[in-house]
């Protein structure tokens, strides 16, 4: 079966944007939280466009390489511009979770009620690979549901005071075991596995 995980970018004190995130915005004042993306000398096998350091480029590319689709939530996809009528992720279809309509939706995104449908339909639509979750409330809501197996931080050594937070309130806690820690050039790649 296919394994759920997360893999995003974050501050060292837990912000995934800056301030002010939104349409027009992207991340607010957090640009930073990607810089490793483009400045390095090894090209992503999986996103063409991505100049990483060899040790990002090795845990990206292998992260990137299990997605078969993707559930992303509101604020994510609204902050990036409805990932230009497409997917976060290229050929990956895209599972919106809302509860409002979303008029823009191309044939690769689907609006889906809730986390638990957006996990079936996009684990379904994954042929064997795995589901990829983008953003804080649908990490929340899936770690909730007991559907999360892995989380991956790629931690940033920046502060940024403000923004929106990854990891929202939970019902409980949620224990983690760590996987891999590989330290690169401007992001430290954090691997655990939920217990």
């Amino acid at each position: 079966m296919s394994k759920v995980f997360s893999a995003l970018a974050v501050s060292v004190d837990g912000y995934i944007t800056g301030r002010e995130p939104g349409p027009g915005r992207g991340l607010g004042d957090g640009g930073t939280l990607f810089d490793w993306y483009t400045d390095g000398d090894t090209q992503s096998r999986v996103f063409g466009f991505f100049k990483l350091s060899e040790p990002s480029a090795r845990v990206f590319d292998s992260l990137a390489g299990r997605v078969g689709a993707v559930v992303a939530g509101r604020n994510t996809y609204e902050d990036s511009e409805h990932f230009g009528g497409g997917s976060p992720h290229p050929g990956a279809p895209l599972f919106l979770v809302s509860h409002r309509p979303a008029p823009e939706l191309t044939d690769q995104q689907t609006l889906v009620g809730n986390i638990e449908e957006a996990v079936e339909a996009a684990r379904a639509a994954a042929g064997g690979k795995d589901v990829g979750l983008m953003g804080g409330g649908v990490l929340a809501s899936a770690l909730a549901a007991g559907l999360v197996d892995e989380i991956v931080l790629h931690q940033v050594p920046v502060l940024l005071g403000g923004g929106r937070s990854f990891f929202r309130e939970l019902p409980s806690h949620v224990r983690l075991s760590l996987v891999e820690a590989v330290a690169a050039p401007g992001v430290t790649h954090l691997h655990y596995a939920v217990n």
